[in-house]
């Protein structure tokens, strides 16, 4: 057992990074407004997580360099690494500003569900708490602690989602065409945009490729990233699942879901007061773990485009996770309204996807940077097919966006 654990890590923390507040919540929205229908949206994300993260960790492998240094370096053209630069700066340092506060403010629903008081007025404490905990972790600046945590929290986070879709007594057939068979309901573009969106997170492409250095050097290791790679998506995924599977059933049932506090009332009815600790742990899970990788993500992205120094340690790293950690806890301790940040951040990623897969596939391709360990035929024409679909799911909501104004 211990050395199957040692071959899982980074991986861990790409899914304890798309498993956050947002995932939560668009799932549990894909259930209540089309039941099963949408299954397959989050099948196809996982796929394409999963293609999309090989190419970044085979990247970082190869070179024993980041994705966002790597653009830095390969980027000849002055004018082109500037507009590079500010893109990915925008939208990953700026855009994970953003996810941080939703992700506290989730990690907050969860102590709200188990009902602990932890607030002054209109100030939560539980922000604080949730704070200090992903500052601990980072500060201590050691890859391993971070990662163990981690795979800990996802483990349990999947087990409590699972015993909510067990509790719902789901529809097994139902589940299966709603993963094989693609439909699209009415007005249901825009959530499967937002599965898609969190799910195949643009900053887990940087994360990842970063990571891997951590944990292994060189090529020889490609095998073991992958094994990693394949679980721990695989996973983080199948805990999506179960949360559509949970939200779909409860609905059909004929009970009432709007927020992640109304599935754990809902399954007071049929698991009893245990369910408020089972859906608020998993909550908690979801909202904590992503705001330890936003950070480290935006931390990466900064100080590799900037060429500053990237040890977990230094005091450039540590400057620029502790202000994304710092904005979070201030706007989500000061009462924001988790929800409408979560819902901008899975817009802003979800059109910023196709622009930072572009980047990837260019990179991945070139002879000078992989050598003999380039993309094959089969992994260019998944990742141009997913990289189609990215724009098309893009567009398609930018137009039901302007349509709705």
């Amino acid at each position: 057992m211990s050395k199957w654990f040692s071959k899982i890590g980074p991986g861990t923390l790409i899914a304890a990074a798309f498993i956050g507040p947002g995932t939560v919540t668009i799932c549990m929205l894909a259930g209540v407004n089309h039941g099963f229908d949408l299954l397959w949206a989050m099948v196809f994300s996982i796929i394409a997580t999963i293609v999309l993260q090989e190419m970044a960790a085979r990247i970082g492998l190869v070179t024993n360099k980041g994705l966002a240094e790597i653009i830095r370096l390969e980027t000849s053209s002055p004018i082109l690494k500037i507009v590079s630069i500010v893109l990915v700066l925008s939208a990953i340092v700026i855009g994970n500003a953003a996810y941080e506060a939703g992700n506290i403010s989730g990690a907050l629903m969860g102590f709200e569900a188990m009902d602990v008081p932890l607030k002054i007025g209109e100030f939560n404490l539980a922000g604080l708490l949730v704070g200090a905990i992903a500052f601990t972790l980072l500060f201590i600046g050691k890859y391993k602690i971070i990662e163990r945590w981690l795979i800990a929290l996802v483990l349990l986070m999947s087990i409590a989602f699972l015993l909510a879709a067990i509790a719902t007594g789901p529809s097994i057939v139902e589940i299966l065409k709603g993963m094989f068979i693609p439909s699209f309901p009415d007005k249901g573009t825009l959530t499967i945009m937002g599965i898609v969106g969190t799910t195949v997170v643009p900053y887990n492409l940087f994360l990842h490729a970063s990571l891997v250095k951590e944990k292994w050097e060189g090529s020889t290791h490609l095998s073991d990233v992958r094994k990693d790679l394949y679980i721990s998506i695989s996973l983080g995924g199948f805990v999506s699942i179960m949360i559509i599977v949970a939200a779909a059933a409860l609905h059909d049932k004929g009970l009432s879901v709007v927020t992640a506090l109304d599935m754990a009332a809902s399954l007071e009815n049929i698991l009893g007061p245990m369910a408020r600790y089972v859906i608020g742990f998993g909550l908690f899970a979801a909202g904590i773990t992503s705001a330890i990788t936003a950070p480290l993500a935006a931390a990466y992205v900064c100080t590799e485009l900037l060429d500053l120094d990237r040890d977990l340690k230094s005091r450039a790293f540590r400057s620029v996770w502790i202000a994304i950690l710092g904005i979070g806890v201030i706007f989500s301790s000061l009462g924001w309204k988790p929800i409408e940040v979560i819902k901008y951040a899975q817009l802003t990623n979800g059109i910023l996807l196709p622009v930072i897969a572009g980047f990837l596939l260019w990179i991945v391709n070139k002879r000078s940077v992989m050598t003999h360990h380039r993309n094959n035929n089969w992994q260019n024409a998944l990742g141009l097919l997913i990289l189609a679909i990215t724009i098309a799911l893009g567009l398609k909501s930018i137009l039901k966006v302007i349509a709705i104004i």
